[in-house]
């Protein structure tokens, strides 16, 4: 399998103010491997990034939906759904024993990058190394907010969602699936003047998007004619099932149907990253917070403290707050107030860089200068750090 990982590596992410010779970095790597837990040999960055970002270290058939699930997907709609609601809790429960992702927080990619810095550090017998700010204007790290309309009726929601965040200085992107309900052109044109944006969240949203290969391709071709006519760059699989190289088809700017860690997801595991990545020929943005759905119909959860808890955690290592909510959970008044809470405490608690997705992956890739046509000579920008604008051993 080709590697559609290769630009991630520690140098690519750290972008350091200095070049080094490859093999202190791969001295630096393997000095640091161990902290993330891995239950294999790595031999070679490559294989390292397939294991974590590409969720290698889950087995050769993680992307592929056994037949149990396929079958639900084929009876869902049949399915009342109070008794879908019963079959999530049961299949989603991440104390279960069966993954060994962590959840909520993984932070083990994260300590890792910070080992493979220190170790270059000493190596190179440097006090402090400088990098690349990860986002713009030294802010301290990234938040976004996405939701995903599955139904007409949370289409129906989307403006009163979109008024509480305007009110409180926030916007967000708004998935909407092709060809499952009728699209509220009005509304999509209304949401664009208000600096919303606007995304793809599949053709039909009916668990069969990755049956096969040529099913897949031909659902692709529909959606990639269909977001080029509505201006869409986004896209986020339903129920994010999610095959990494059959995406790549897909004529987006970026993706979010992966995510750091999450055992409650059809297809449950995580690429560990809190930061966004390159994937092949797009942007990854992966969800780091836990989706409402999760939080309050299987947790239970009655505040916001969850996606709280974890920010603080993401501002640490300076990574990306990305939320994905429903309008058609929404607009049960329970979790739309625990949804405003939570923006309300963000509004207050302030040092995020608050940007649509479109422009968190038009950052990375200006970041890392690269243009969508890999063209962009490297610019300039100014340096950051986790400490004092440096990174100190």
């Amino acid at each position: 399998m080709s590697n559609l990982w290769s630009r991630n590596t520690p140098e690519q992410f750290w972008l350091c103010d200095q070049t080094f010779p490859e093999h202190y970095w791969l001295n630096a790597i393997r000095k640091s491997v161990a902290l993330l837990g891995l239950k294999c040999t790595v031999e070679s960055p490559d294989e390292l990034l397939a294991l974590t970002l590409g969720e290698a270290q889950f087995g050769a058939d993680h992307w592929e939906l056994g037949f149990s699930k396929r079958l639900y997907y084929l009876l869902k709609p049949l399915l009342p759904r109070s008794f879908t609601r019963i079959l999530r809790r049961h299949y989603g429960n991440p104390l279960d024993g069966k993954l060994s992702a962590n959840w909520p927080v993984d932070s083990r990619y994260a300590l890792f990058q910070q080992e493979v810095m220190r170790q270059l550090l000493i190596i190179t017998g440097k006090p402090s190394m400088r990098y690349k700010k990860f986002w713009p204007e030294g802010h301290q790290f990234g938040f976004v907010l996405t939701h995903d309309i599955e139904t007409a009726a949370g289409q129906a929601f989307v403006r009163e969602v979109a008024d509480i965040e305007e009110k409180l200085g926030f916007r967000s992107s708004f998935n909407f699936v092709l060809e499952r309900y009728a699209l509220d052109f009005e509304l999509i044109e209304d949401l664009k003047k208000r600096g919303f944006e606007i995304g793809c969240h599949g053709l039909k949203h009916d668990g069969k998007l990755y049956n096969s290969k040529t099913e897949f391709a031909k659902r692709v071709a529909k959606i990639n004619a269909r977001i080029k006519e509505y201006g869409m760059v986004g896209f986020r699989s339903p129920l994010t099932h999610r095959n990494p190289e059959w995406m790549q088809i897909l004529d987006i700017e970026y993706d979010s149907s992966f995510f750091d860690t999450d055992p409650f997801e059809p297809i449950p595991g995580g690429a560990m990253s809190i930061w966004p990545y390159f994937l092949g020929r797009f942007v990854e943005l992966p969800y780091t917070l836990v989706q409402d759905y999760t939080l309050t119909a299987v947790l239970g959860e009655t505040t916001p403290r969850l996606w709280l808890d974890k920010v603080q955690f993401l501002k640490k290592y300076h990574g990306m707050a990305l939320l994905n909510t429903h309008p058609d959970y929404l607009k049960e008044r329970t979790t739309l107030n625990i949804y405003t809470e939570f923006l309300q405490s963000m509004k207050n608690s302030g040092g995020y860089w608050h940007a649509l997705p479109r422009d968190a992956a038009r950052w990375w890739r200006k970041r890392a200068g690269i243009s969508s046509n890999d063209v962009m000579p490297a610019i300039d920008f100014g340096m950051a750090a986790l400490e004092g604008g440096e990174i100190i051993i």
